[in-house]
């Protein structure tokens, strides 16, 4: 996320906000080199509604023997020919 210190953000806020809103990220904005404040666009998902694991749930089938496909071959791989 871009930081921007205050006296760029009140010189050029109507920019930063446009491309806030056009990239759909917000930008930080710093007071002595420190973040202070976080600008987000309203179209910007919540931390909470990002969600990572489980989208896929109902969409893909796991086989029961997940676990064990291939087994054979990964053997003869690590062991050698028996």
């Amino acid at each position: 996320m871009r930081s921007v210190n205050i006296h760029e953000a009140k010189t050029h806020l109507s920019r930063l906000i446009d491309e806030a809103l056009v990239h759909g990220e917000g930008f930080i904005i710093a007071k002595a080199g420190r973040p202070a404040v976080r600008v987000l666009p309203i179209t910007a998902p919540e931390a909470h509604q990002i969600r990572r694991l489980g989208f896929l749930t109902g969409h893909v089938q796991v086989p029961d023997d997940f676990n064990r496909m291939g087994q054979e071959v990964i053997e003869t791989m690590f062991d050698g020919e028996a």
